[in-house]
């Protein structure tokens, strides 16, 4: 199955959260805060946001930091992903 976001949506797979600290404390499960960083997996066409057409300044593939509690988390043939509106991605990581 597949998701195609609609309007200015981008779906994401968030970044598995590391398990081991800078100076090498491994963490349980529980005490992994989740990560704000994911990887795009679709890009919506565009819309109309406010009577302005928006373009998508996403691509599939990207690496991106999103708002902390911003989208809908779904859950599709055992795989998590995030569905959030363009304008809750901060930063594109290169």
């Amino acid at each position: 199955m597949k998701l195609s976001p609609l309007g200015d949506r981008v779906v994401l797979k968030q970044l598995e959260a590391e398990e081991t600290t800078k100076s090498g404390i491994v963490l349980p499960g529980q005490s992994k805060e989740k990560p704000q960083q994911a990887e795009v997996i679709a890009v919506g066409p565009g819309g109309i946001v406010d009577g302005k057409e928006v373009p998508m300044q996403v691509k599939v593939g990207q690496k991106v930091i999103y708002s902390k509690y911003a989208g809908t988390e779904v859950k599709l043939d055992d795989e998590e992903f995030i569905i959030v509106k363009q304008n809750d991605v901060l930063a594109v990581i290169e």
